[in-house]
């Protein structure tokens, strides 16, 4: 559905008192905290208010409405260039929220917060990520419409709706925004428009300290549509142009969007307007005053808002329910076309798993060697045809990461010559962009109505973390699937080994990190995550081995994140080996070597301490009982996430150092991987708890 506006803009001088009533909102709100980014929400208020007043579709009464367009502030340190128009629009924000900008407990926060204030639509704040969240946002657009209207005409579908996003010099200097932006030219996303706040000025000062490309060169290189816009002669946003070169954006289909316009930051204050001060640090008393009489505002006042500015403002109100209305009554026709359609969006939107889905879970035989790599793209594919909202893919390691869920469909847009290609496939080709794939699935994740995961190789991971930190910030349930994950991956030698990922992986708040010992633990997670997508939401990364490991019996309290996997022979365990993925195996043939001299020893397998700590205390201390104080922990990664599992008479077996090229078979004896070492291990633990 387009939404459909004036081919000229209706702007009066009650519009142009409530931009300007958004600029002293910005910079008393600074002035009073005396602390924040007053410039820059200044100079881009005319642009957003042009989209929240005449552009976008939204309705402030409804911020979560499926049919609503998405808006991203990229530079999320400008904040109140968001905040004013959700307050001016009619959204929860009130007056006194702004007044209470960036203090303990407020709806203003700093940057902007994703699920604390209504109508935020992602956190942003480390720049470059906004812009990528925003191209995840339009191939899930995308894709949504795929799973849910697929043949109808362009702009005619209930799920077509535009991406907005403003973007600034800070954001198109970070790598992420290239990766990203590169990704959104070549997929052809349509329904994504980036503003791009070309203000000149950063921290350091002019950006001419660090910056002097042509961006609408590099932008029309990726594929986009470009246009640029002037100031008015004032120096001011020319709104009547800035307005039309948005509705050329979105009218412009067949490729994403950037509108480069110049701005003066702080504009129109007589001293700070285009100074670097004016980015980060308040007016002054002074300057606030001397801003305030240039718009002809009174310098006694503050947070001043007219009657007659917030009535027009909040027609937005009336728009937004209109707009929705019409959205209803064409979702009701959708529906009674589509029924079956119909029904997969009624379950998509509620979080809910079709039944008997579980069914389609493969169980792999006991006593196989197989990689949980491999295990985890069997599932995927075993999933795929009853799970359509579940899709993805790999930073161009497909093969390695086992990520293809349908080998004959790829995502990718009208006209490209690959086999399989199709707008509305189900395997996403990242290419070689880990950072950005992280980022846009996150952006995949904030639209809704799909599941996401993407692969690349564990120790990657560190390419992606900041992405992997927002993804956990933000509660987001985005599937991580990181494989080769141990010395075990051999020959590729240190650089591809990870070593200290596991450890600072769980370090993350609200990360969860599940290291399956076999197939059936890798199905086990697999069907746990998907559980958890709507009651639990959160990101989880798997960690998956390269190599063949012994496949288990299946176990239902894989779920728990830790299970007693081999128990002792003793009524109560003498010693417990606790270990995670393929170092599970070498605690099981420990156990043997150890029960064979009579020690009654216990194995626990720990696929994910998160889950594991997640559990009452009283399973928590019936699968590790707080007396049997000898204990071994065994991972083939840096130990610091086991001492607080084995205590102070357990020992680790980890790898406190990088590893070295050569096969896994030698790598894992070198460095003490063995049953015979996890034997002595054990032995030594128990020594220490009877000196």
């Amino acid at each position: 559905m387009s939404t459909q506006t004036p081919d000229t803009l209706e702007w009066t001088d009650i519009d142009r008192r409530a931009v300007d009533t958004a600029r002293v909102l910005a910079a008393d709100a600074v002035q009073q905290v005396g602390n924040g980014h007053p410039g820059t929400a200044m100079s881009l208020a005319p642009a957003a208010y042009t989209l929240f007043q005449k552009v976008m579709r939204h309705d402030p009464a409804d911020p979560e409405w499926t049919g609503r367009d998405r808006f991203v502030l990229s530079p999320g340190h400008t904040s109140l260039t968001l905040y004013t128009q959700l307050y001016l629009a009619g959204y929860e924000l009130g007056l006194d929220d702004l007044k209470a900008f960036r203090t303990h407990g407020s709806k203003t926060p700093g940057h902007p917060e994703y699920g604390h204030t209504a109508g935020v639509e992602t956190t942003t704040g480390p720049l470059g990520q906004g812009a990528a969240n925003a191209v995840g946002m339009a191939m899930a657009a995308r894709y949504e419409r795929g799973l849910f209207d697929p043949e109808a005409p362009a702009g005619e579908s209930p799920f077509d709706h535009v991406i907005w996003a403003i973007v600034s010099d800070g954001d198109l200097q970070e790598g992420v925004s290239g990766e990203a932006s590169s990704l959104a030219g070549h997929q052809k996303l349509g329904n994504l428009v980036f503003l791009y706040d070309d203000n000149h000025i950063s921290i350091e000062g002019d950006t001419a300290t660090a910056f002097s490309e042509d961006v609408l060169k590099r932008y029309e290189a990726y594929g986009w549509h470009t246009q640029r816009i002037e100031p008015a002669e004032n120096g001011d946003v020319d709104v009547h142009a800035l307005y039309a070169a948005l509705t050329a954006a979105r009218a412009e289909t067949g490729r994403p969007s950037i509108i480069a316009m110049r701005t003066i930051i702080a504009w129109p204050a007589p001293n700070a307007q285009n100074t670097e001060a004016a980015h980060g640090s308040a007016l002054g008393a002074d300057e606030v005053a001397a801003t305030k009489r240039v718009l002809g505002f009174d310098p006694e006042k503050t947070f001043e808002v007219a009657d007659e500015v917030l009535a027009h403002t909040r027609r937005a109100l009336d728009r937004g329910a209109e707009a929705h209305a019409a959205w209803d009554k064409q979702l009701a026709g959708w529906r009674s076309g589509e029924p079956e359609r119909a029904r997969l969006f009624d379950r998509v939107v509620a979080g809910q798993l079709p039944e008997g889905w579980e069914e389609s879970l493969p169980v792999f035989e006991e006593g196989g060697s197989v990689a949980t790599r491999a295990a985890s793209g069997k599932v995927l594919q075993a999933l795929g045809p009853v799970l359509p909202e579940l899709w993805g893919g790999s930073a161009d390691l497909a093969g390695s990461n086992n990520t293809t869920i349908d080998k004959s469909s790829s995502f990718l847009p009208e006209g490209n010559p690959l086999p399989g290609a199709s707008p509305y496939g189900r395997t996403v080709h990242f290419g070689i962009r880990e950072f950005s794939m992280a980022a846009e699935m996150n952006g995949v994740a904030l639209h809704g109505n799909t599941r996401i995961y993407g692969g690349t190789f564990l120790t990657f991971s560190d390419y992606m973390r900041n992405a992997v930190r927002m993804s956990a910030l933000m509660q987001l349930p985005v599937t991580y699937v990181w494989t080769h994950d141990s010395i075990g991956l051999g020959e590729d030698g240190p650089t591809h080994q990870p070593v200290e990922h596991l450890a600072a992986l769980r370090a993350i708040p609200g990360l969860n990190v599940v290291r399956p010992a076999d197939a059936n633990e890798t199905a086990a997670a697999w069907a746990e995550i998907l559980k958890r997508h709507a009651t639990h939401p959160a990101p989880h990364g798997l960690a998956l081995t390269r190599q063949g490991v012994p496949t288990y019996a299946p176990n239902p309290d894989a779920a728990k994140g830790g299970y007693v996997l081999r128990e002792s022979s003793t009524e109560t365990p003498e010693v417990i080996i606790v270990a995670t993925g393929s170092e599970v195996q070498l605690a099981v043939a420990a156990r043997e070597l150890l029960e064979a001299e009579g020690t009654g020893t216990r194995v626990v397998s720990m696929p994910s301490v998160e889950w594991f700590e997640e559990q009452p205390r009283a399973y928590r201390e019936s699968v590790l009982p707080p007396a049997v104080r000898a204990r071994v922990a065994v991972e083939a990664g840096i130990g610091l996430t086991w001492y607080r599992y084995v205590g102070d008479a357990g020992r680790i077996v980890s790898l406190e150092h990088f590893g070295a090229s050569a096969d896994a078979k030698t790598l894992f004896a070198e460095y003490g991987f063995t049953p015979e070492n996890v034997a002595a291990a054990a032995r030594e633990s128990l020594a220490a708890t009877r000196g």
